[in-house]
């Protein structure tokens, strides 16, 4: 079970939860289960209000699918370039920045920073 620490201005202190690796939920919605206030808006990778910055926490290298609403959202606001698709897809590399929507939990200790602003990261 990975450790997925939560750290933003909105909290007193860092939270770190333990989320189950493999069973498709979002880091956004590990976020509401725990109460962790990632700002949102629609929840589908349309709007990237959820942006996140994602940092391992262990050795581990764990790519993850970045989806084609992602990759669009994150290009559109400069977070992403076309080599850092490549890196993800080629050669398993994820990107920092995601959307906590799109973000499904691997099995790899992570560090989740957004700063609580809608699209703030």
């Amino acid at each position: 079970m990975p450790d997925v620490t939560f750290s933003t201005p909105l909290l007193h202190k860092n939270v770190t939860v333990y989320a189950v690796a493999g069973d498709t939920h979002t880091i956004l919605a590990v976020a509401e289960a725990n109460k962790i206030p990632i700002p949102h808006d629609c929840k589908d990778g349309e709007c990237g209000s959820c942006l996140i910055e994602v940092t391992p926490l262990d050795d581990k290298t764990m790519g993850a699918t970045l989806t084609e609403k992602e990759k669009a959202q994150l290009k559109s606001v400069g977070k992403i370039t076309a080599e850092d698709i490549v890196r993800a897809e080629v050669d398993d590399i994820p990107p920092k920045f995601r959307l906590a929507c799109q973000y499904v939990v691997r099995n790899q200790d992570i560090l989740v920073n957004f700063t609580g602003e809608p699209g703030g990261a």
